[in-house]
């Protein structure tokens, strides 16, 4: 069921990228490795890639560069795997773009199980077209509108901007208690699941890079508050338009 999926493993380590290449390739995915990023680029540059697996330490342009890069001209699926154990960097990659993480050493069916839900919604998002709007899958808010189907926020200029899947479930559990303050241990009840296992402070760095595309100033924010000491406040009220 996966034969015309296509993976990218970008690593410099021949055994982590021989580890999942044949994993993957053990599972009816079509996989493609690169050992830099230079050489991901050309591959990408090249070949319908749904899922980028990458590897945060490279030589030359490192992992984090790629992501941030990427995430400016496509919504490709990205997670990152790292060998690094401090936090700090799986949160830059999240404020990159990155949509998940693991760390070396890595359960490969772990992987596999994010890399499914992650390529299921790219792939989603990617041929859906207008005419396949599912009734009640837009919500409205200030001057925004939420496609739940697509994850997609929808400006006052009809213009489309993809949400990664922590900033969707972010968005929807703050949606669902607007008017309310949210803390953050509610609001990771709220968006963890069998593959999306966010921290408190991953909820930090979402709803910075929420607040970036909804284009509400961090430094006078008005849609989503931060309440010191609480959590977060949603302000607007969600409408159900269909």
């Amino acid at each position: 069921m996966h034969s015309d999926a296509k993976i990218l493993v970008v690593d410099d380590e021949l055994v982590t990228r021989q580890c999942l290449s044949s994993y993957f390739e053990n599972e009816g995915y079509k996989v493609y490795c690169a050992e830099t990023a230079e050489q991901a680029e050309s591959i990408l540059a090249r070949e319908a890639i749904d899922l980028v697996l990458l590897d945060i330490r490279l030589p030359g342009k490192d992992g984090l560069t790629l992501t941030r890069e990427l995430r400016v001209t496509t919504e490709v699926g990205i997670i990152l795997v790292t060998g690094r154990q401090d936090d700090i960097d799986r949160l830059i990659g999240l404020e990159c773009g990155a949509d998940d993480y693991v760390t070396k050493p890595f359960n490969p069916r772990e992987i596999l199980a994010r890399a499914k839900n992650l390529i299921r919604r790219v792939r989603h998002c990617t041929f859906a077209k207008p005419t396949d709007a599912v009734v009640n899958s837009l919500m409205a808010f200030d001057s925004w509108k939420l496609n739940i189907d697509r994850r997609t926020l929808i400006d006052e200029h009809q213009q489309s901007t993809q949400l990664t899947e922590g900033e969707f479930q972010l968005l929807k559990s703050l949606m669902s208690s607007a008017g309310h303050v949210m803390s953050r241990d509610q609001i990771l009840d709220q968006i963890r699941n069998r593959e999306w296992v966010p921290t408190d402070r991953t909820v930090d760095v979402l709803v910075g890079r929420l607040r970036r595309k909804l284009q509400d100033d961090p430094a006078n924010p008005r849609l989503i508050l931060t309440v010191h000491g609480a959590g977060y406040l949603f302000t607007p009220k969600p409408v159900d338009i269909g």
